[in-house]
This record gives structure tokens, C-alpha cells and sequence, in this order.
């Protein structure tokens, strides 16, 4: 049995702070074998640099993700490839810098991990991520064994509809991108994982990670603000999956919160 640990959309340095503090000691508690963390917004709540991913990956995350804040750090496209255990979108297009997921090896599992970009709402240049999946899951078929796959999309249709896609095809279909948890995790019938969003790690205090003042004055006049990532109430947001190599199911699928200790 392969326990996997999921981590939420990481937000500032609240976000990294936690992982840090946490993800040894769940590593040990729960007796995780591989722990992914989608860290799009790990720099000031925007993008992220290598320094921040090498640090994440230090606390304990076997493979960072990204989503549609990819490239918002300056400097980051000529990072990326230098770091084995980073993915960027699958689906965005070939000529971008960056490995379109990454395979970890455990217990003589070789599971792929990757991303993939909604297109409802998303304002980033990507090809369909139900065809991108199909044609993933068969260039890889021979390099690894099992794939875990996040959508990072806004529509929880599209998620759903890539779930029941990839339903006993992937070990789980994991949403990300919205940064609020949902109540539906689930073992769909033919054995996948799945979530529509697996919440923010980072500061719950907030609209969506940022302080709230800025965030409400611009829905009420619509004036341009800069909105800084937020402080209070710091959570750990994510899901367990239990997965059965040997009948190619999922058998568990749970979202957890962890919360910082004051």
C-alpha cells in the first residue's frame, strides 16, 4: 500500500513556514511514502523561485507542482530546469522551460506526478487537458507504473469531468487553483482518487490567502490595490490517498487540515 500525502496551493512565507514545521513530523506519524505540494504561490503569494522550492523540497516534499502562476517570478523560466523533482504544467505548450511531470520511485512503484491547466476561466495559453491526459498517460505508459494527476482549473465541472475521464486510469485526480477545500473526496467506482479542491496552505484569516482589507475595498470601488499575503489562522490543507498497487485502486481518500500551533 502507497500512502500519499497531497499538500494544498502553498501561500507565502506562512505557507512554506508550516510545511516546513509539519511535513517532517506527518511524514513520520502517518508513514507517508511520497508527499506532493503544489507551490504556485509560494513566493509572496505569486510564483516561485528556486531557493523557495529547494527549501520545500528539503522539509520533506518529494515533488513541488505548479499551476497557472508558473511563471510570475522573474527569472524563474531559466530556474526550473535545473530542479528534477519540479513540474510545471503538462499542458502548456512544448516550447516551454520545465519537465511536464516527474516520476518517483517507491516501494518498486514508479508513480508519475503531474499537473494539468483548466481551461474555464484560465487565462493562460494550454491545450486541452482531457486529450493532453490521454496522450500523457501513453508516451509515459512505459516509465511509470501509476499516475497522479492535479487539475489546477476554476470550473469544478472541469475538474469533476477530468476525474470521471481519468477514473480507473489514475491513482487520483486532485484539484487545486480556488484555495477553499471542498467536501467530496472520494474513491470513484473504477478505483481513482479524487477532489475538486484540496484547499490553501497558508493563512485562512484572509480572502484566499491575502489580507482582507485591501481585498473587500476593491470589490467595493474597484480601485487597483496591491494585496499582501495575509498572517492569521495558518493551515496545512490536503489529502491522504491510500492506493493498492497490486489491484490498481485507490482505497482511501481523505482531506486533512493541520493547524498551526500558536
Amino acid at each position: 500500500m502507497l500512502k500519499i500525502l497531497f499538500i494544498g496551493d502553498i501561500v507565502g512565507r506562512p505557507g512554506r513556514d508550516i510545511v516546513v514545521a509539519e511535513v517532517p513530523r506527518l511524514r513520520a506519524e502517518m508513514g507517508l511514502d511520497v508527499v506532493i505540494a503544489n507551490a504556485e504561490n509560494a513566493a509572496a503569494g505569486a510564483g516561485i523561485t528556486a531557493a523557495i522550492a529547494k527549501a520545500i523540497l528539503a522539509a520533506g516534499v518529494d515533488v513541488i507542482t505548479l499551476g497557472d502562476h508558473v511563471w510570475d517570478q522573474r527569472g524563474w523560466e531559466t530556474e526550473i530546469g535545473g530542479l528534477e523533482r519540479v513540474c510545471r504544467p503538462a499542458n502548456l505548450p512544448a516550447a516551454c522551460p520545465g519537465r511536464e511531470l516527474v516520476v518517483v520511485e517507491v516501494k518498486g512503484v514508479r508513480l508519475a506526478v503531474l499537473t494539468l491547466l483548466g481551461r474555464t476561466y484560465i487565462n493562460l495559453k494550454a491545450e486541452c487537458p482531457f486529450l493532453a491526459a490521454d496522450a500523457l498517460l501513453a508516451r509515459h505508459a512505459g516509465a511509470a507504473d501509476a499516475f497522479f494527476v492535479e487539475i489546477h482549473a476554476e470550473a469544478t465541472s472541469e475538474k469533476q469531468a477530468l476525474g470521471w475521464h481519468l477514473d480507473g486510469r489514475a491513482v487520483a485526480v486532485i484539484g487545486t487553483h480556488t484555495h477553499v477545500p471542498t467536501a467530496d473526496a472520494s474513491v470513484l467506482p473504477g478505483g481513482t482518487a479524487f477532489l475538486c479542491d484540496a484547499g490553501m496552505t497558508g493563512p485562512y484569516a484572509s480572502v484566499l490567502g491575502r489580507e482582507v482589507k485591501p481585498v473587500v475595498a476593491r470589490f467595493l470601488d474597484g480601485m487597483p490595490r496591491k494585496f499582501e499575503v495575509a498572517e492569521g489562522d495558518v493551515r496545512l490543507s490536503g489529502v491522504v490517498v491510500e492506493y493498492d498497487p497490486a489491484v490498481r485502486r485507490a482505497t482511501r481518500c481523505e482531506l486533512i487540515t493541520v493547524r498551526k500551533v500558536r
